[in-house]
């Protein structure tokens, strides 16, 4: 049987879209539990009590919302372009899915682990700029038109800065591939020798980073309702808006996956001689994932030029500087080559 899913060209496609399957279901199944979370932590923040009818302490209210998204009239406004309207979200959701990919989340559990990994979520994310663009003007209204411009001059912006951040990264381990990044953080001194500790300040401008390039509070000027009616989706209802907010959500956690990778040891054991594995993937993502919630709850909304001003004017310098910096202290192995895993192999 093994042989058939090895050998032949029809049980290698079975495999890897089994594998696609298992992950987008395990992913989407979580992301009902993960927007759960997110309404409660909100909630907590403000004395409020959250989602607590629908189910067991109000675990289901997420499924709830997905039935009602899904049987709700879909509305097309009269002068939009039907094609493009109908398929923005589509692309929106489908850029942020196929990212996973490439996403391991122990050694060798990978759909497909790609020497060019990082190349391949630059590429993706990179499109889903395009599901933006087409939604806001197919909607055939100012609003949502101006919402998709911000939200896609915004994405762009941060993209760059992320772009840099991540490069000093590769220039520490020497290779794309994620898997291979995750285990150049591999040490005797656990959590002590992982990224986080040499690239600290970049740990930093990259979550800030990722919650601009996610279009996440405070940075959500593109949906920001005092100003756009709610931008580039106030058009979409039912099930195109559910596609949106899947797809939104699949980038924040796709970026708490990303930062476990970069700089938290992925699945890597932050005690020396416990085991690695599984858990501790998650757990990070989790951790990252509250701090991104907590962000949202407790700090006020910047104005658009602010946004802007910090992603050319302060991000992107410091990270430049960053890569000429890495490039310097890996070429030249200074502190005793905490930048130079790949050579050194520590």
């Amino acid at each position: 049987m093994m042989e058939f899913f090895t050998n032949t060209n029809l049980g290698i496609f079975l495999w890897t879209l089994g594998q696609a399957l298992i992950v987008i279901v395990a992913i989407l199944i979580a992301l009902a539990f993960l927007l759960y979370a997110d309404r409660k932590i909100w909630a907590a923040v403000q004395l409020r009590r959250g989602p607590n009818v629908v189910g067991a302490f109000g675990l289901l209210q997420s499924f709830a919302d997905f039935i009602k998204y899904i049987f709700k009239e879909i509305v097309i406004p009269a002068g939009a372009d039907k094609a493009v309207f109908i398929l923005a979200p589509m692309i929106s959701l489908v850029m942020a899915t196929i990212a996973w990919a490439v996403i391991p989340f122990n050694e060798g559990w990978v759909v497909s682990d790609l020497n060019v990994g990082i190349l391949y979520i630059f590429a993706v994310s990179g499109l889903e700029v395009y599901g933006v663009i087409m939604g806001g003007w197919a909607s055939n209204s100012k609003y949502p038109f101006l919402g998709s411009l911000r939200s896609a001059a915004q994405m762009i912006s941060y993209e760059v800065s992320i772009g840099f951040i991540i490069v000093g990264v590769l220039l520490s381990v020497g290779s794309l591939n994620l898997t291979e990044i995750v285990m150049a953080q591999k040490s005797d001194y656990g959590l002590l020798g992982w990224f986080w500790l040499p690239h600290l300040p970049m740990v930093v401008l990259f979550f800030v980073s990722a919650l601009a390039e996610t279009n996440r509070p405070p940075f959500d000027l593109p949906e920001a309702e005092s100003e756009l009616v709610a931008g580039y989706m106030v058009e979409y209802s039912s099930t195109p808006f559910l596609l949106f907010m899947i797809g939104e959500y699949l980038a924040i956690v796709l970026m708490t996956a990303l930062m476990s990778i970069l700089f938290f040891g992925g699945w890597l054991s932050p005690i020396p001689g416990l085991s690695d594995g599984l858990h501790w993937m998650v757990l990070k993502m989790l951790v990252l994932f509250f701090l991104i919630s907590m962000v949202k709850a407790i700090v006020p909304r910047y104005r658009y030029d602010q946004l802007m001003r910090i992603g050319w004017k302060v991000f992107l310098p410091i990270s430049l500087g960053w890569v000429v910096w890495v490039a310097l202290a890996a070429r030249y192995e200074w502190l005793w080559g905490l930048y130079v895993r790949w050579q050194t192999g520590a």
